[in-house]
């Protein structure tokens, strides 16, 4: 009975922080938020299909490295720096190939493209932490050794999985942005490049993190989380600017009023919505304003691409039957 408890713990304590973590980046998403259906999609596809592919092609290919070469070390740090690295990051990033496929409209910005890749990331990393809190823990250690392993997984290298598939998410969000072919080709083959780079890089140190190996690559790992978290602010402030150049247009169409255009800037639209009333329509309200301010910027990158200025119209049409009912400061 107690190695049961132990697995639906195990579980727990892999699958919570990562909800928690998920929903960090939803909120960092601050004024286009995506659709929660698709995000629970990706995570799903990061939690089953991504994991169990990797379990499987990893631990075969681990097999196979070994009986090649007869060493269980040559076959593990074989495994951790060159097979897992491009086999989960591959994995976990065709689920965001496929938003970026599948969902074009829905992906519309840098910040939407690493909001897809580190969710799908994240549900990798839930089913791998529920397995090491465990097998590693639990398993070889007992109730002790599971509590290590938790805190390791989930706070020590808790953001690596998100950190590395976000490469992948900004090269496919360039590729979005831009015309020009070869950008379009090489931007998403450079961002899965450098996914694989830092995944590899990351487990070699770990493989040989002996003394101060493990701490540098501690601190390598909380160096570029911390340079991630300051570039997705930085593109939620070009969010921001861009909204206030797009959406000053529509006072003069009578689309939107002068105090919604000012909301539309804050990041408090939300606690708005629950204080002033009209909830839905307000949250909805204010969706719509990103959404055409992106779909207004595309058409000035990319021309009509898939009846940009068609949906403009409609979005603008959307917001001046909403505008009515949307609160605003």
């Amino acid at each position: 009975m107690e190695p049961f408890f132990a697995f639906l713990i195990s579980l727990s304590f892999g699958f919570i922080p990562m909800f928690i973590y998920a929903s960090i980046i939803y909120f960092l998403d601050r004024y286009e938020k995506e659709p929660l259906l698709l995000l629970g999609a990706v995570f799903t596809w990061g939690a089953v299909i991504a994991a169990a592919g990797a379990f499987i092609i990893n631990t075969s290919l681990g097999v196979g490295i070994f009986l090649a070469t007869h060493s269980e070390g040559v076959a593990d740090l074989t495994t951790g720096f060159m097979v897992a690295p491009l086999v989960e990051e591959s994995l976990k990033g065709f689920a965001v190939l496929l938003v970026f496929w599948l969902f074009h409209n829905e992906f519309d910005s840098t910040l939407d493209g690493i909001v897809y890749a580190a969710v799908t990331a994240l549900g990798f990393a839930a089913t791998e932490n529920s397995f090491y809190i465990y097998n590693l823990g639990y398993l070889k250690g007992g109730w002790d050794a599971l509590f290590s392993v938790t805190f390791i997984r989930t706070i020590v290298v808790g953001w690596q999985h998100p950190f590395f598939t976000s490469f992948l998410g900004i090269g496919l969000a360039y590729a979005r942005m831009h015309n020009n072919l070869r950008a379009k080709m090489a931007a998403p083959l450079a961002g899965w490049a450098v996914s694989i780079t830092a995944h590899a890089f990351h487990n070699l140190l770990a493989s040989l993190g002996v003394g101060g190996l493990g701490l540098l690559g501690s601190v390598i790992d909380w160096t570029g989380w911390i340079a991630m978290l300051i570039f997705i602010f930085y593109i939620a402030n070009r969010e921001k600017l861009l909204l206030k150049k797009y959406l000053q247009e529509e006072i003069y169409l009578g689309n939107i009023t002068s105090a919604q255009y000012f909301t539309a800037q804050s990041t408090r639209w939300q606690t708005l919505a629950l204080s002033k009333g009209h909830i839905l329509s307000t949250i909805h309200f204010y969706q719509l304003c990103a959404e055409l301010t992106h779909k207004k910027n595309q058409f000035a990158l990319l021309g009509e691409e898939q009846n940009n200025s068609v949906m403009i119209q409609s979005l603008r049409n959307e917001l001046k039957n909403l505008s009515p009912r949307a609160a605003s400061w």
